[in-house]
């Protein structure tokens, strides 16, 4: 356990990924606070569709950037998304699956249970 915060399952928030390194605090964790506009809640595991989708709406996860020490992101990799991201993916048929155990709880104030919960590969 990486955090005193909960996951959308009541538990303690587990890690991301530290490989690449996540987080909008960059801890490896899907922590939020109030200089998180985006709010990075749900650890999404990337899908070329997705990457490609995220890209077409001006959010360019695939490509290195060096300057922000960026690496880019691949199909596989686990990451830190943005709630409002993954919903607009979701409404467009494209949003990648998450694990609930590291997707902050925050994000059952805009998005049901069951429905974070159908794309979760660790669901209990």
């Amino acid at each position: 356990m990486s955090s005193t915060s909960l996951n959308i399952l009541g538990a303690p928030l587990q890690t991301c990924s530290t490989d690449p390194m996540t987080g909008f605090y960059r801890n490896g964790c899907c922590e939020t606070g109030p200089d998180d506009r985006g709010r990075h809640l749900v650890c999404a595991i990337m899908t070329d569709a997705f990457l490609a989708f995220s890209k077409s709406c001006g959010n360019d996860l695939s490509t290195t950037q060096p300057h922000y020490q960026f690496a880019g992101l691949k199909a596989g990799d686990q990451w830190c998304l943005c709630l409002e991201r993954w919903k607009e993916a979701h409404k467009n048929g494209c949003a990648p699956q998450i694990k609930a155990s590291a997707t902050h709880q925050m994000a059952l104030e805009r998005v049901p249970l069951d429905t974070l919960m159908a794309f979760a590969v660790d669901a209990p």
